[in-house]
């Protein structure tokens, strides 16, 4: 399964001294902002240790013959060493909300579902454990649960939840970060 190829990658490069640092300090001080920024290159990291090409905010690809730093306004683009193609497909896509507004996060959710790739994951930040679950729950309503069943049945690729909660940035960055799946015939995302 990519995803959890990728979740091994993320963690390797989240765990580099400066990136978890500064990941951690910016969580605690609720530096959302900050928080983001090196989310960002942890994430570009953990995909260039996938041997993919990211491009995001401050990583300016050029494998496409438009070359950008955000494709479809998503905040990390991910391709598969280059097939020769001139406009290949996205193996994965990223999405760091920062806000703690549950329908920007849906919002974040239903933009990544819109997109044809192997690997759609939102990141997204709480204060405390007990909230994480509840916004899972509130995703899985909102978004999955508006989805026609034959729609969310033939998705493509995997679907991922990650949420940063700040009030377990002790275990960084193994506990910090909650990790839900999209079992698309359930219609649910389960923990891994």
């Amino acid at each position: 399964m990519i995803s959890r190829q990728w979740k091994d990658a993320f963690f390797q490069a989240a765990s580099q001294f400066e990136n978890a640092s500064l990941l951690r300090e910016a969580a605690l001080q609720e530096d959302l902002a900050g928080w983001t920024r090196h989310l960002t290159e942890a994430v570009v990291q953990s995909c260039g240790l996938m041997g993919w090409q990211s491009a995001a905010k401050g990583h300016h690809l050029d494998v496409l013959p438009v070359p950008h730093c955000e494709y479809f306004t998503l905040d990390v683009v991910a391709f598969p060493p280059s097939s020769g193609g001139n406009w290949q497909f996205p193996i994965a896509a990223m999405e760091l909300e920062n806000s703690r507004d549950n329908q920007r996060i849906a919002y974040a959710l239903w933009k990544l579902l819109c997109i044809r790739t192997d690997l759609r994951v939102v990141f997204c930040y709480r204060r405390l454990s007990e909230q994480a679950p509840e916004l899972v729950r509130y995703l899985q309503q909102q978004v999955i649960e508006a989805m026609p069943l034959a729609s969310r049945i033939n998705l493509e690729g995997e679907t991922l939840v990650v949420v940063g909660v700040r009030n377990d940035s002790a275990s960084f960055p193994y506990g910090f970060f909650k990790w839900w799946a999209l079992e698309r015939n359930a219609g649910m995302f389960n923990i891994i």
